[in-house]
């Protein structure tokens, strides 16, 4: 099967503790080391094998294969990637049977990220992410007072609107903010308006 390793975590004798994405479950596996044995990290897609142990509560990580991005030597797009990846780890912490969305729009924000400045393609998904877990703010109402938004728009955590005054934040220009909470797109944003935007996205998912 494929997967996304969302983290790892060394213990005894450089083994690690793996926790991996696949289509519709969230596994952690052991994985012993071995000087054969490929190297893994946090945001690789894998091809795996899980074996059963009677002598422990998680099963053995084996048989891995690493399934390579186009860019996985691009610098700064492998940078974006795991920064991204590891929040993940936190939002589906304690979670085991998992909708197929998830693996798709890694697969999806993966591809994107060929041809698309990555934080572009990351910020744009994420809108993908909100909306299918029903937290995709449309109804322009501040977070923080509570009163309609009409002028001095901002976002905050999980870009929810705000008011720039309520927030000490940024402010936005309305068809930009309508344009990315309505449409869920970001081609009125400028690169420096992306870099905030992906400096919302790296408090939490």
């Amino acid at each position: 099967m494929q997967g996304y390793i969302l983290d790892t975590k060394n213990v005894k004798d450089d083994d690690l503790i793996v926790t991996i994405l696949s289509s519709n479950h969230v596994y952690t596996a052991y994985r012993f080391y071995g000087a054969r044995h490929s190297n893994i990290n946090v945001g690789y897609k894998i091809d795996f094998e899980l074996e059963s142990n009677l002598k422990s509560t998680i099963p053995r990580l084996k048989d891995v294969i690493q399934l390579g991005f186009q860019w996985i030597f691009e610098t700064e797009k492998l940078y974006c990637w795991q920064r991204f990846i590891k929040l993940f780890y936190p939002h589906l912490k304690d979670v085991e049977t998992i909708d197929n969305f998830y693996f798709d729009l890694l697969d999806k924000v993966s591809h994107e990220m060929i041809k698309q400045n990555p934080k572009r393609a990351i910020c744009k998904n994420y809108l993908e992410l909100l909306d299918f877990e029903g937290r995709l703010h449309q109804d322009f109402e501040c977070f923080l007072c509570e009163k309609p938004i009409t002028s001095h728009y901002s976002l905050v955590r999980s870009f929810m609107p705000t008011h720039s005054y309520c927030s000490y934040s940024k402010t936005f220009e309305e068809k930009k903010i309508k344009e990315l909470l309505l449409n869920k797109n970001l081609i009125l944003f400028e690169d420096k308006e992306i870099e905030y935007l992906w400096n919302i996205l790296l408090q939490g998912l």
